[in-house]
């Protein structure tokens, strides 16, 4: 079940965050490379003070106590939300009452 997941996630080619168990960390936006029999390929980038490191790890499925992705993301603050009427007439829908 979790490797034809792990699958569909690779297809889709979205950033998801990983959870190893054995190891007992995140892996934070990560795309999923490959995947060859019970390893899993994955790429992200880590952040230090001032460098950006991108790294390549190879891990088992049976290491994976699990796999999420970002459904959506709504900025904080006071910002306004843009609303139906604010779409331009060309992108809106019809009423259909």
């Amino acid at each position: 079940m979790l490797q034809r997941k792990i699958y569909q996630l690779s297809c889709d080619g979205r950033e998801v965050q990983i959870f190893l168990r054995d190891q007992q960390r995140w892996i934070e936006s990560a795309t999923i490379v490959s995947i060859e029999g019970d390893l899993v390929t994955v790429r992200y980038e880590t952040e230090d003070e001032d460098e950006v490191c991108s790294w390549e790890e190879m891990v088992r499925v049976e290491s994976i106590g699990a796999i999420s992705q970002k459904l959506a993301t709504v900025p904080k603050g006071h910002s306004e939300l843009l609303l139906t009427h604010d779409c331009p007439d060309a992108e809106q829908m019809g009423d259909k009452r």
